[in-house]
């Protein structure tokens, strides 16, 4: 079976992958109600490691813990731990499919690094969904709403901390194995969160919440797992479009668990920016194969 001949099937898999992440925004969000934030990172991150390596040699990928730019893998394992912690503080401020529908800015907000740092050209088109997803942002966000205040304050810091992330990202899979840089991820983050321990630990009364964050930890490691083989199966301009189910899957779980289901006007700016997000990834799918 040659690389990218099967597409259903990649496109199978990143649905898959999107409903472990929602899944998993779903645990932690439920987890950090009576958990401290740092402390049930620590242990989703442990047992993210765990599962992920687990999984890996269950299906004989080893990979060496080598890297050429140790300094960028570190920096990498920053900011993803700014972002975890971001998210889930955010998570427990917001309702979980509005979260998720900021989050859905970040390839948005790559474009606009890319002009900006990188001096690619952006066209006039570029721009105005730029602008229709900043105004879907304040839809959700407007004061009154579900998702203002604190809450989408650190969504917008766990998006600035994902596009730096997916950045670096860029720049490591030109001169490191991929596989080497996800568990070089995991680790650390699971090494660093743990060295807060001592000053985040708290008893956990009832043993559910162990098994919440287990889930967690497990959801981590198979999104990342099904992300990866999605890829393996089809390329990334035909997978693109399927990352705002994400949005779908977090609205029936934000629906089904908390009882939460966005009113109109933030119904209004999710669908904005899913609509924004999908028209740039088909501008880049024409730039990327043209006619």
């Amino acid at each position: 079976m040659t690389h990218h001949s099967r597409p259903l099937l990649g496109i199978a898999l990143i649905l898959v992958s999107g409903a472990c992440f929602a899944l998993l925004d779903t645990a932690a969000k439920h987890v950090v109600a009576t958990v401290p934030v740092l402390m049930a990172l620590a242990v989703r991150y442990v047992l993210q490691a765990i599962f992920s390596s687990s999984l890996l040699m269950a299906a004989k990928q080893h990979a060496p813990l080598r890297t050429n730019r140790l300094g960028l893998q570190l920096l990498r394992s920053v900011l993803l731990l700014g972002s975890s912690v971001a998210a889930l503080f955010s998570l427990k401020h917001m309702p979980l499919a509005e979260f998720v529908a900021i989050i859905m800015l970040t390839p948005l907000m790559v474009s606009v690094i890319a002009v900006v740092v990188m001096k690619e050209k952006l066209d006039g088109a570029g721009w105005l969904l730029l602008a229709l997803s900043f105004a879907g942002t304040l839809l959700i966000v407007r004061p009154g709403g579900a998702a203002s205040g604190w809450g989408a304050v650190f969504a917008l810091i766990c998006v600035s901390q994902s596009v730096a992330y997916q950045l670096l990202s860029g720049v490591l899979g030109r001169s490191d194995n991929p596989t080497s840089t996800h568990l070089i991820t995991m680790w650390s983050a699971a090494v660093l969160f743990t060295l807060t321990l001592p000053w985040s630990w708290s008893p956990i009364e009832h043993p559910a919440i162990w098994a919440w964050l287990a889930f967690m930890g497990l959801m981590g490691a198979m999104g990342h797992w099904f992300l990866a083989h999605a890829f393996r199966h089809a390329p990334a301009s035909t997978l693109a479009p399927f990352n705002y189910a994400n949005l779908l899957w977090a609205t029936l779980l934000g629906w089904s668990v908390f009882g939460q289901f966005p009113d109109a006007i933030s119904a209004t700016g999710m669908a904005l920016i899913a609509a924004c997000g999908l028209m740039n990834t088909r501008r880049h799918m024409r730039r990327e194969h043209p006619l």
